[in-house]
This record gives structure tokens, C-alpha cells and sequence, in this order.
């Protein structure tokens, strides 16, 4: 009994492999009788791939390679203060903050992806026509080419039709999402550099708003320490006034002193939070689209989709 049921096993697992190889010869049948179809729909989808990577217009990316700026900016010596005289001071009702300083270059780094800093930037160098209605670059004269349907050129006005609550003219919260995609700001872990990088249909354009981009971080970032240690100067004068104890007294004469030392350091030097390594560059070569890896991936797909296409069209006829 158990040889003839070993050999009824091993009959089942040769007929299953018949049926696999035959599966396989199947498929390899159906595919070579496909063949002509196969190759018709890879034509199309190929020459599709060319017409859109053709039809793509190039991107120019210009960055910039950045330092964070080696100064104390005054939060050294307030750091310093705070661990000798920390105690002293809040017995006169001063808190002078921890030991550990803010990351001025992290900081600077999230002003220039915010909102606030994006809208102030388009409005104040009037970028908003190029940043949302740009349509092509022309070579030859270093023009850019908007899109009709959106942006009068002739007239600067905006002629978009849009359902409420957008209006023509985009919003800055429209601009916004639209900046965050050509705009990366990278910090490297090991060195601490910072990468600025723009990404436009106009070289000249992206180079252009990568200089101002440092150029306006650099005086927003001295603008806020130089507005902060004003409002110090003033506190602290006012606590000097009230407060008869030398030691305090002394304290306080210092913590004036360092925030002198924050706003003359900022009057002082342009690059306030980032010096300059590598200065953004007009760039000579698009950075993409990538036409060749758009037309190999596009020829890939419809390969796969139409040998698809000549499996499934055979299996549902055999089951009918």
C-alpha cells in the first residue's frame, strides 16, 4: 500500500512539473505570437518618451557653498556670564538664560525655508512674475517667456483664471509651496557647511536669487540680534537705575557691554551669519531634465505594459 501511494505521489510531481514546463512554453508561445503587437505598442510608448522629454524645457541649477560665520555674536560672553554670575543676578530679579547658546546657523537655515522669509523675499525683488508664470528661457537674448494665459508681459498683469478664493495674481501662500520646490538649503553634518541651491529655467535668474537669498539672510538674521540687543540695553539700563548693590551692578555693566559688542559686530560685517566659500556661478549645463533615462525608462514600460497587454488578452480568450 505505501509503495503505491509513494509512486501516486511521485507521479503528481512529475505531471506538475509537465504542467509548469508546459505553462512556460505556453507563455514563450504567447509572447512570440505577440511579438509584432509587443514591438508596435514599445514604438508608441518610445516615441512618446521623446516627445515629452523633448518637450521638457531645461533647468539650470546655481548653488552656493556657505560657512557659518565664526563669531560669539555676543551669546558667548552671555553664556559665560550666566555660569559665573547666574545665581547673583536672579536674586535682583535678572535671569540670564542657560549655559548653552542658541544655533544661529540652524536657525538661519529654517528663516529661509519659512514663510514669512519666502514672501518677504519675492515681494521685495518683485520675482513673483518669474517665479509662477515663466514658461521658457530664450538663449540668445537671456529673456524669459511667460505663459500668456497667466501673465501679461506687456501690461505686468495677471490674466489667470482661477475659482474663488484664488485670484489672478497668485497669493503668497501659491508662491510659497512653488518656491519650496526649486529652493534647497543643506547643512552637512560632517563639516558644517551650508548649501544653497536654486533650480530655474533661466541660469542668470537662478544665480541671481541664490546671491540674494545670502544677501537677505545675512541682514535679517543682524537685523533681529541687533533689535534684541537694543531691547537688552534699554532693560538692563533700567534695572542699573534701580539696583544699588556694586555686584549687580557690575553684572549688569558687563551684560551691557556684550550686547555693544552684538551690535557693533553687526554693523560691522556684511556676511553677519554666512561668509562665502563658493560663490553661486551662472551654470553652463542644465541640471535636467535627464532626456535619455526619460526615453530608456519610457521604452521600458511599454514593453512591460504590452507584454501585459498580450498575456492577459490570451488567458480571458481561453477561459471563454
Amino acid at each position: 500500500m505505501s509503495n503505491e501511494l509513494n509512486k501516486y505521489q511521485q507521479d503528481s510531481e512529475f505531471a506538475n512539473r509537465q504542467d509548469d514546463e508546459i505553462d512556460l512554453r505556453e507563455l514563450f508561445s504567447v509572447i512570440w505570437q505577440g511579438k509584432w503587437l509587443i514591438i508596435a505598442i514599445t514604438f508608441v510608448f518610445a516615441v512618446a518618451s521623446v516627445a515629452f522629454a523633448i518637450s521638457q524645457p531645461n533647468i539650470y541649477k546655481s548653488e552656493a557653498l556657505l560657512s557659518p560665520a565664526d563669531a560669539e555674536q555676543g551669546s558667548g560672553g552671555l553664556a559665560a556670564l550666566a555660569g559665573q554670575f547666574g545665581g547673583l543676578a536672579s536674586m535682583a530679579g535678572i535671569n540670564l538664560g542657560g549655559g548653552g547658546g542658541v544655533d544661529k546657523t540652524q536657525m538661519a537655515i529654517e528663516v529661509m525655508k519659512s514663510r514669512q522669509f519666502t514672501s518677504e523675499f519675492i515681494q521685495k525683488h518683485n520675482i513673483l512674475a518669474d517665479l509662477m508664470a515663466a514658461e521658457k528661457w530664450n538663449m540668445t537674448d537671456n529673456t524669459l517667456v511667460y505663459d500668456a494665459d497667466m501673465y501679461d508681459a506687456a501690461q505686468s498683469k495677471w490674466v489667470r483664471e482661477v475659482e474663488p478664493p484664488f485670484k489672478p495674481e497668485p497669493s503668497m501662500q501659491e508662491a510659497f509651496k512653488e518656491f519650496s520646490k526649486i529652493i534647497a538649503v543643506n547643512a552637512a553634518k560632517e563639516t558644517g557647511m551650508v548649501t544653497v541651491s536654486v533650480e530655474h529655467l533661466s541660469p542668470s535668474v537662478a544665480q541671481q536669487w541664490v546671491n540674494w537669498l545670502v544677501q537677505d539672510i545675512n541682514n535679517v538674521m543682524k537685523e533681529r540680534d541687533v533689535t534684541e540687543a537694543s531691547k537688552s540695553i534699554k532693560f538692563l539700563e533700567s534695572k542699573i537705575q534701580q539696583t544699588n548693590v556694586a555686584d549687580i551692578r557690575s553684572i549688569l555693566f558687563k551684560l551691557v557691554e556684550e550686547q555693544a559688542k552684538t551690535i557693533m559686530f553687526a554693523e560691522v560685517r556684511d556676511e553677519y551669519v554666512f561668509k562665502t566659500i563658493d560663490p553661486a556661478l551662472v551654470p553652463e549645463e542644465k541640471a535636467k531634465p535627464k532626456r535619455a533615462l526619460i526615453c530608456v525608462l519610457g521604452t521600458m514600460l511599454g514593453g512591460m505594459l504590452a507584454v501585459m497587454f498580450v498575456l492577459i488578452r490570451y488567458f480571458l480568450k481561453k477561459e471563454d
